[in-house]
């Protein structure tokens, strides 16, 4: 299953992923079934990886040319509780539900409103004109109604899903350590992601220290409106939730990485005055990411 899903990511942007796991309490209670009966159905966490990554591509090749998903289904990651144990002979989290449900988190894919935020955010960027042209007005509305019936459904609705392409953003690692717990999955001899979890609490600690430091040390600083964008995103989530990197293919061109501490030192070296040392980390940031990201420019 894995090495499927390596090859199905072959020639694609490298994606890499944001995303927050709840309790199950945390949903609506119409919502619930729908999520644990969703989780059910997951063999495993490369089962979901690769039907997204199938019906994605399903999307912009189906006739009639609309590329945004119907919301008929919605796929769902499971995962445990940090420090919660696997049952004997569990190969993942769907395996313990029955034994174990309380423990386990829930991240919806949410792919009808992601999909009409990332229209809006193109529509509204340099590339408006050539997207207009590309999702023309009567799929965009079209789109637009399903919209409005998740909302009717379900209320006021938290995005669980950040994601990037062509590289991470450098606030992003400001959750993390390198101390967190990860996991390196790997196919034919390739990394085909890393994954690294860490309790929210612990990630708004973390990102808080960050946004206080540099609104002191580099109040003009682009990061500091990212940190801040991504503090008010975290709080919206149960205490109880835990966050999740998911490096997805570019993992391979950059592990092992110590982006996390780079941003870390970066940070406490400005709060400290240390300039010399917060450029240093930036030139290990930018070794590492800007070759990435001129991937995107790439012919």
């Amino acid at each position: 299953m894995t090495g499927n899903l390596y090859r199905g990511q072959a020639g694609l942007p490298f994606s890499s992923t944001l995303r927050v796991y709840e309790p199950l309490d945390a949903f609506p209670e119409d919502q619930q079934a729908a999520l644990k009966a969703a989780g059910k159905r997951a063999a495993s966490r490369a089962a979901v990886e690769n039907a997204e990554l199938l019906a994605s591509l399903g999307r912009i090749t189906r006739p009639g040319g609309d590329p945004f998903p119907t919301g008929r289904t919605d796929l769902v990651r499971i995962t445990r509780a940090p420090g919660v144990p696997v049952e004997n002979g569990a190969k993942d989290a769907a395996d313990t539900e029955k034994s174990d449900g309380a423990a386990l988190l829930y991240c919806p894919s949410q792919l009808v409103l992601r999909a009409g935020l990332a229209a809006n955010a193109l529509m509204e960027g340099i590339h408006g004109p050539l997207a207009e042209l590309l999702i023309p007005e009567e799929q965009r509305d079209r789109h637009q109604e399903r919209i409005d019936l998740v909302n009717a459904r379900e209320g006021a609705t938290r995005v669980h899903t950040r994601a990037s392409t062509w590289g991470i953003p450098f606030s992003w690692f400001s959750l993390f350590l390198e101390s967190d717990p990860q996991e390196v999955v790997e196919s034919g001899g390739r990394i085909l992601t890393v994954r690294v979890w860490t309790p929210i609490a612990q990630a708004l600690d973390r990102v808080r220290y960050a946004v206080a430091n540099l609104a002191l040390a580099a109040p003009d600083l682009d990061m500091l409106d990212d940190l801040t964008q991504l503090t008010e995103w975290l709080e919206l989530f149960h205490a109880d939730a835990m966050v999740e990197l998911d490096y997805g293919a570019v993992a391979d061109k950059v592990y092992p990485d110590d982006s996390p501490m780079d941003v870390r030192l970066g940070i406490e070296c400005l709060a400290e005055g240390d300039m010399t040392g917060a450029a240093a980390a930036y030139r290990r940031l930018a070794s590492r990411w800007i070759p990435i990201r001129q991937l995107a420019r790439a012919s």
